[in-house]
């Protein structure tokens, strides 16, 4: 591999001194003229030998690093996958590129996340995920001097003394649970994560409309189990020891319906005709189970944008503290697949019927 290309290198194949490329790269003030035909013979040579700024040499200048931050609380979580993807995308839109940063590897790992990015000269950082598990990395964030904005740490959370942008869950839960009503459930259980600020808004949702809608919910009807594959398979493991069954039940994220889908399978409960299940996310694998699960869509790409736009945007958040911080809710919708159906009649002891 060939070394990166230095403002040496332009200024040779140039012919100019490396001082004038600089002052032509950087629109920097000169006292003698530089004609026009110069400055795009310089700019052109540049492009074609690939040079980039490095960004600490452009952070002590006083000029922006163009680098953006970004801490995942989850990098093994599938929904976080097309999250870095959008926020990639939404960065280079703007001329940034991205430092990730993984805040669920080793606690030293993790603590020593917010000196790497500040050594890095990151013009800003966003938080993908609640990082409520690592309250050191939060404080040291909160801190530093770069602008941090946070992603997903729900709406009725402060993100630890940051801007947020967040998913309605409230009307999320609501959506889907109007939904299985509708389809005359009546005992609807819920399977939810850890602490999270956006699983915690899920599971009230739940709760509140539940009493609301004068449902009953038996014990063990709110399973907490770790948001993952075997999660959602415990989860429905257990309510289907339950003397009186649920017909349908709501996953406070899709990973977690994957489980009880499969859960389910094995136990060989029909999905959606003897169990009806929606999801929280529409991560991709979504339309591609079996069957296809119906679940609740957070515009993700609008809210990593507002992130962004946040961040480093013309109208980026002040660090002066002066004023509310920023909050910005988006609202969900609800995507009907195959995973839902009509409530199947209940026995006496709770089971459903299969036909024959």
């Amino acid at each position: 591999m060939r070394r990166p290309a230095t403002m040496k290198d332009v200024a040779d194949a140039a012919g100019v001194a490396q001082s004038t490329v600089s002052r032509i790269l950087n629109d920097a003030p000169v006292l003698i003229r530089v004609s026009e035909a110069t400055r795009t013979r310089v700019r052109a040579i540049a492009s074609e030998l690939g040079y980039q700024p490095h960004p600490f040499a452009r952070a002590l200048r006083g000029a922006p690093s163009m680098l953006l931050g970004a801490v995942v609380r989850d990098i093994t979580d599938p929904f976080f996958a097309p999250a870095i993807e959008a926020l990639s995308l939404q960065a280079k839109e703007r001329g940034y590129s991205v430092v990730l940063g993984h805040a669920r590897a080793t606690p030293d790992e993790a603590l020593a996340l917010t000196a790497v990015l500040e050594a890095r000269q990151c013009d800003a950082i966003v938080l993908l995920g609640d990082l409520g598990e690592v309250p050191r990395l939060v404080e040291d964030l909160r801190k530093s001097h770069v602008r941090v904005v946070a992603l997903w740490h729900g709406t009725q959370h402060h993100g630890h003394g940051f801007p947020t942008v967040s998913v309605d869950n409230r009307a999320g839960i609501r959506a889907a649970l109007t939904h299985l009503t509708a389809l005359e459930h009546r005992h609807i259980a819920f399977i939810g994560g850890d602490s999270h600020g956006d699983i915690r808004e899920r599971k009230a949702a739940y709760v509140e409309y539940l009493r609301e809608a004068g449902l009953e919910q038996p014990d063990g009807y709110i399973r907490d189990v770790p948001n993952g594959i075997s999660g959602g398979e415990q989860a429905l493991s257990a309510l289907l020891k339950l003397r009186q069954r649920p017909t349908a039940i709501i996953t406070a994220t899709d990973i977690l319906a994957m489980g009880a889908i499969h859960a389910a399978y094995e136990n060989a409960v029909a999905v959606p005709e003897e169990l009806s299940i929606v999801g929280f996310d529409d991560i991709p694998i979504a339309a591609a189970a079996v069957p296809t699960l119906t679940t609740v869509r957070m515009p993700l790409t609008e809210i990593v944008s507002a992130g962004v736009e946040l961040a480093v945007g013309d109208g980026a958040w002040s660090t002066s503290g002066l004023g509310e911080l920023p909050r910005l809710v988006f609202e969900p919708d609800l995507v009907v697949r195959r995973s839902t159906a009509k409530a199947a009649p209940q026995s006496p002891a709770g089971r459903g019927v299969r036909g024959n």
